[in-house]
């Protein structure tokens, strides 16, 4: 398996408040500031449809 790497939003400015993002066969979600709590993991087609929502 390859290794994927969390992502942070470019829009964060370099601040840590912000959404990271984990790409592979599923899209992992994570709080920037409380990774250590976990993510929420969702199918490709629902990250897809929260992205095309958010640039409405």
């Amino acid at each position: 398996m390859k290794n994927v790497s969390w992502r942070k939003s470019s829009y964060s400015g370099g601040q840590s408040e912000c959404v990271e993002v984990k790409l592979d066969r599923s899209v992992g979600i994570r709080d920037t500031k409380a990774r250590e709590q976990g993510h929420l993991t969702v199918t490709p087609a629902a990250w897809a449809a929260v992205v095309t929502a958010l640039r409405g």
